[in-house]
């Protein structure tokens, strides 16, 4: 049977001054069955941050634009983050601010999905709940859990484990990683979020609310126990949540 896809997108200011997280969704405009779906944290002072994701906004919307079937999907992800990191280096030349920003983009065509980061924003990719991926941090305690030397709860009390190793508008260029999926089939979802998420959920907890629930009814479950569990100091929330099901599956089917 065909599939369909539902989504949702959702930003919530958590206890901060300002929302520097961005999250959209572009279909493209000449191509059916493409979507891109971009989420950015940005990080600096006096609107800096929130200057850095609208950059990896305005640019990942652009280059999707333009993009071609007879083009490489990985080579478009990647030069739209490099591209946007060159314009969040220029910003800072122009401003007495110092943006970064994290990026993640996720490309469904056809019948699979291609996906690239950096910094420390995640893509889950889950099917009927289960987990089949995750990116994984550039941070400072995720290399050193790849290396042995800390576990995943070792690393969750780690008092550096917000330091990055690699984001858009650092002086070095990012490191960007990519991954795939296909074929695509009903039940996959794809979950990316910010670290004023993810850091109030284990990886089961997110896939179970993903399962259970619609894109919406999970995107406020999601932030509803995030703004609990933050206990008055939580960061910056935005999610984008794409799910495909099967093409005219009764609507009262999820909450």
């Amino acid at each position: 049977m065909p599939l369909t896809v539902e989504t949702c997108t959702a930003l919530h200011l958590g206890d901060r001054e300002e929302q520097q997280d961005r999250a959209a969704l572009f279909p493209h405009a000449r191509h059916g069955g493409m979507l891109l779906a971009v989420l950015a944290d940005g990080m600096g002072g006096h609107s800096g941050g929130a200057m850095a994701a609208e950059q990896v906004m305005h640019i990942a919307r652009s280059s999707f634009a333009a993009y071609g079937p007879a083009q490489s999907v990985c080579e478009m992800l990647g030069d739209t983050i490099s591209d946007a990191h060159t314009a969040i280096r220029l910003t800072r030349y122009t401003s007495e601010q110092d943006p970064h920003s994290t990026a993640c983009l996720l490309m469904l065509h056809g019948n699979r999905a291609d996906w690239a980061h950096c910094g420390d924003s995640r893509i889950y990719h889950y099917r009927n709940g289960k987990l089949l991926s995750r990116s994984s941090d550039h941070s400072y305690v995720a290399d050193l859990v790849n290396k042995g030397l800390l576990t995943e709860a070792q690393a969750e009390q780690h008092p550096n484990k917000n330091l990055l190793v690699s984001c858009l508008g650092q002086l070095e260029p990012p490191q960007i990683a990519y991954g795939e999926t296909a074929p695509l089939v009903a039940g996959d979802c794809f979950l990316l979020c910010s670290d004023g998420l993810w850091a109030h959920f284990s990886d089961d907890e997110l896939g179970c609310i993903l399962a259970q629930d619609g894109p919406r009814a999970a995107a406020e479950i999601l932030i509803g126990q995030a703004r609990e569990r933050g206990e008055g100091a939580g960061d910056n929330i935005s999610v984008v949540i794409v799910r495909l099901v099967e093409q005219g599956r009764p609507a009262d089917r999820f909450r």
